[in-house]
């Protein structure tokens, strides 16, 4: 029984992190969409969008049936009680990529607005955010966790910096507004992300340590 159970845990383990690696693939795809204007990658995000539906469902049913007919120790019960916070949290940064390629279809409709700089900046450190609060779950790794913790604040960083810059140049040009606002809300979408991926992180601590850390101010331990 408990080696059977020790099977199912690694294959829970091996179908998030494929599950990552689809919603990162998608990000990526998603926001060099946008970057080059490429309504055929934006598609493609699109269409692989099932894909990340159907292994959040597999993994929930592997949960639940695991939850039901195993009698769990407190750190395995933690484990599983993460893994379904997390799954949810990945199937969240595959819809926040939908949107990103929805916004590519429409920005490619117009001139560019601006040189690209902050966006694939922002991009890049969300998509490591996710790759690492990954492997800290696989590794049950605590100080990777924490590094993903403190790029968030980055993020947001950028962000701001994107959406002051866009709406100077909404305010000194109204054709470009509606471009403009679409690039806004990629922005929005990647923040959104590193705070899955933030959530992702929390868990790991959650699963390793038996600490919530979502609430700073309440936790203390």
């Amino acid at each position: 029984m408990e080696r059977h159970f020790e099977k199912g845990l690694e294959q829970v383990k091996e179908r998030l992190v494929w599950m990552g690696s689809l919603a990162e693939r998608a990000v990526h795809q998603a926001v060099q969409a946008v970057l080059d204007s490429n309504a055929e990658i934006a598609q493609r995000v699109l269409d692989e969008e099932n894909a990340i539906n159907e292994m959040q469902i597999e993994i929930d049913e592997q949960v639940m049936k695991m939850l039901a007919l195993q009698q769990l120790t407190a750190g395995d019960l933690r484990f599983m009680l993460g893994v379904a916070r997390i799954n949810s949290d990945l199937e969240r940064i595959g819809d926040q990529a939908v949107n990103i390629a929805q916004s590519a279809q429409r920005v490619l409709r117009h001139p560019r607005v601006k040189p690209y700089v902050d966006l694939p900046r922002m991009s890049e450190i969300a998509e490591e955010m996710v790759r690492d609060s990954l492997n800290a779950v696989v590794h049950k790794d605590v100080e990777l966790a924490r590094r993903v913790l403190d790029r968030d604040d980055i993020v947001d960083s950028l962000r701001d910096q994107v959406f002051r810059e866009l709406l100077t140049y909404m305010m000194e040009n109204s054709a470009v507004v509606y471009p403009a606002f679409e690039l806004i809300l990629v922005a929005k979408n990647l923040e959104r992300i590193a705070d899955h991926a933030t959530n992702i992180a929390e868990d790991v601590i959650y699963i390793v340590a038996g600490r919530d850390v979502r609430h700073p101010a309440l936790d203390r331990r």
